[in-house]
């Protein structure tokens, strides 16, 4: 397929991008902007599609994608930075209470919790959240599946006593 022929079959596919776009920004001048968008770069990177391929869902995929991307870039633009001295109540609140100290006392407090955890609670239930399936932690540890499932759930109970302040 020459790039003349994948144009044609690109803008072809734009009213169907103009009402997926719709969906995703509820504003019929941003949406005609992501179509924009979503068609320059289709014909700017004709090259990495594959004939064969579903012409449409790689554009969606375009277009989704750029608009991930554009929202990213705004919340990063749009962020709380203040430059006065001062600092008024509502944005120390903001600029107060999601920070990394926070985080750091409650990964303090969990891995306390789990210390607490006797052996034979802590590693099947720190299996389970590595991911591993019950069926795979009763062979790893050779008990049964339903002594298992129980030492989860007891060890889940006793974390989430430990960290009722989370709660």
């Amino acid at each position: 397929m020459n790039k003349l022929e994948f144009n044609t079959l690109v803008i072809q596919h734009s009213d169907s991008l103009k009402s997926y776009a719709r969906n995703f920004t509820k504003d019929g001048d941003d949406a005609n902007d992501l179509v924009q968008d979503t068609l320059l770069k289709a014909v700017t990177y004709f090259k990495n599609f594959r004939e064969g391929t579903n012409l449409k869902g790689w554009l969606y995929t375009i277009m989704k994608n750029t608009f991930i991307n554009n929202y990213r870039r705004v919340v990063k633009t749009n962020s709380f930075i203040t430059k006065e001295e001062e600092i008024s109540n509502a944005n120390l609140v903001v600029s107060a209470t999601h920070n990394k100290g926070e985080n750091k006392f409650m990964m303090e407090d969990i891995n306390s919790a789990l210390g607490k955890l006797s052996e034979e609670y802590y590693i099947p239930f720190t299996m389970y959240y590595e991911g591993y399936k019950y069926h795979e932690i009763a062979v790893h540890l050779a008990i049964p599946i339903g002594t298992v499932k129980t030492r989860i759930h007891v060890a889940r109970k006793t974390m989430k006593k430990s960290l009722n302040a989370y709660s």
